[in-house]
């Protein structure tokens, strides 16, 4: 008589004492009365099976090895279980446990590959421990034992089935790897040229954007510069425009003193003539010759500098049709200003010139007149007794003829030079 106790991986199973049934007792103490009562213990330790299944012929006939692990134990908190496993276990060892359950394992592992391919077990084996784990499972709970876990370890076979399976996956996988990195190569290389497609679009957008700026600076450039060359060309024409009509008029003063000088002398001698002649050659006609020939000169290098420049501007912007324009029209400028300094010139200087040239020529037709009397050996005077009597009878007529030059001039020029050097003074 006394009390026993059992840890919480043993279960007590007592019985006798008019009991129908045992008393079972998981983890605890029970009072045991001798004799009238029998104790005994069964073990609720979890047992770890090694199922070896070797040469199973599969559902192909191909024969291969399987070794699978299972965790198992006796059920000690269901009542109906823990009663199983007392009818079949109890008084048996753990080792005698361990190798019904491992039998029954087996057995039904064996039963599950003779079902299944050698590349189903070999690729799903999730499915296999599965299948193994059910069918033992229901098997194993009449018994009392239930399966925590099998796990599916090792598939082997000595055919070789499995290495060639293997070759096989391998080599398809290395063709999907080659074809993978084929697709992986083609792919980069289009995304790479794309890329450097993208890129070259970027940059000739880019490149359009620097030579149109650089076109916009260019024409704005040459627009100023054609604004400051035109402001430049005036300001110097002006200048020289001025300093010529200064020069005319020191010109104009000179001439109209020579002009009063000269008539004032036309009753000198010869030689007094011939020496003004030379003087009035060299101080109006040359000078006003070459001023004109300067003014000439100046306008028409003026005007093949405008031309040049409206050339050289029309070609730097590379506006062919505008630069022509451009050009024709600093041209037709540049001509109609030569022109109208070419007009200007011989308005100025025409009048003048053939004022000098007529007072040039009007000593000269006074001696001609005078000629034929001083070649004369002998005059002889008849008077009627009216008017001047003697020389100065002759030197009235020669007096006359001369008066009456400048009106002949006049009608053979058609220029006044009384009327011009009445103007001058």
């Amino acid at each position: 008589m006394g009390f026993h106790t059992c840890g919480p991986n043993e279960a007590m199973v007592v019985s006798g004492a008019c009991n129908n049934n045992p008393k079972m007792i998981s983890g605890g103490r029970v009072f045991v009365w001798p004799i009238v009562q029998k104790l005994q213990k069964i073990n609720l330790n979890v047992l770890t099976l090694n199922v070896e299944s070797t040469k199973v012929y599969t559902v192909q006939g191909v024969p291969i090895s399987v070794t699978g692990i299972a965790q198992v134990k006796v059920q000690g908190q269901n009542p109906d279980m823990l009663m199983a496993a007392c009818e079949q276990f109890l008084g048996k060892s753990s080792r005698e446990v361990h190798q019904i359950a491992l039998e029954t394992l087996e057995g039904h592992q064996r039963a599950i590959m003779g079902t299944m391919t050698v590349e189903e077990i070999y690729q799903d084996r999730k499915k296999f421990s599965k299948s193994v784990f059910e069918v033992a499972s229901s098997d194993l709970v009449n018994m009392g034992i239930s399966v925590i876990s099998y796990t599916l370890k090792d598939i082997r076979d000595e055919e070789g089935y499995l290495l060639a399976l293997g070759m096989k996956r391998t080599a398809e996988v290395q063709t999907e790897a080659r074809i993978g990195k084929a697709k992986a190569t083609m792919e980069s290389g289009i995304k790479e040229a794309a890329a450097e497609e993208q890129q070259m679009k970027a940059k000739y957008v880019n490149d359009t954007e620097v030579a149109k700026s650089q076109r916009d600076y260019s024409v704005k450039k040459a627009e100023y510069d054609m604004e400051v060359n035109t402001k430049k060309a005036t300001s110097d024409l002006a200048y020289e425009l001025q300093a010529a009509v200064t020069k005319q008029k020191i010109k104009e003063e000179q001439m109209q003193i020579s002009v009063i000088e000269r008539t004032q002398q036309i009753e000198l001698q010869e030689q007094e003539i011939n020496r003004r002649e030379r003087e009035l050659e060299a101080t109006v006609r040359r000078p006003a010759e070459a001023e004109k020939y300067k003014t000439e000169k100046l306008a028409q290098a003026n005007r093949n500098r405008i031309i040049l420049e409206a050339e050289a501007e029309a070609e730097s912007i590379r506006m062919k049709g505008e630069a022509q324009a451009f050009a024709i029209e600093a041209k037709a400028k540049a001509e109609a200003e030569q022109m109208a300094k070419k007009a200007d010139a011989w308005k100025e200087y025409q009048e003048a010139a053939m004022i000098d040239m007529l007072l040039d020529t009007l000593p000269k037709v006074a001696a001609e007149v005078a000629a034929p009397l001083s070649a004369c050996n002998k005059v002889t005077m008849v008077s009627s007794g009216n008017g001047a009597v003697g020389a100065s009878k002759i030197t009235g007529e020669l007096l006359d003829i001369v008066v009456k030059l400048p009106k002949a001039m006049e009608e053979l020029t058609g220029i006044d030079i009384t009327k011009s050097l009445n103007r001058s003074r």
